[in-house]
């Protein structure tokens, strides 16, 4: 009976210090300890006031939750960076008297990332995502904030999805 308790706290003991090597978000940072995000300059053709810093904050806020690294204000291990390129309105459905029953924002943003640690690692890749609402209705005020929020949500972790989970 003794060996067997000394056996099962071997086993427990093992199988937990095994876990320590996954991470339930898929991310690997490998040897890297820091990153920084660099300014998103806004290159659309409509530019809205302030969408840079607040998506750059966005990206920061994802990394930190989902990592361990610290975050820098320049020689990160890994450095983010990029353009948004894209601010666009469309109608996506039109109704019986012509106007617009739905519209769509997108936002589309251009990201290089570099891996200072291993170069194999870089990515220049451009990703878009988008919020529909009521062709009724402007997008301002709550509808645009819930907007951007939505879309940030889904372009910042398709952007950690690629380059550190590599999905």
């Amino acid at each position: 009976m003794k060996y067997i308790k000394y056996i099962f706290i071997l086993l427990a003991s093992l199988t937990l210090s095994g876990c320590g090597a996954y991470s339930f978000t898929g991310v690997k940072t490998g040897d890297a300890k820091t990153f920084q995000v660099n300014r998103f300059e806004n290159t659309s053709l409509l530019i809205e006031p302030g969408l840079d810093r607040d998506f750059k904050l966005a990206l920061e806020d994802l990394i930190q939750n989902q990592t361990n690294l610290g975050l820098v204000p320049s020689n990160g291990d890994l450095i983010y960076e990029g353009e948004i390129t894209n601010y666009r309105i469309s109608p996506t459905t039109a109704t019986s008297q012509n106007t617009a029953a739905q519209n769509r924002l997108t936002i589309g943003v251009k990201v290089r990332f570099y891996n200072r640690l291993n170069e194999e690692e870089d990515l220049d890749q451009s990703f878009s995502f988008f919020y529909d609402y009521p062709g009724s209705s402007q997008l301002v005020g709550g509808q645009k904030t819930t907007a951007h929020e939505e879309i940030f949500e889904r372009l910042t972790q398709d952007i950690i999805n690629a380059t550190l989970a590599r999905w």
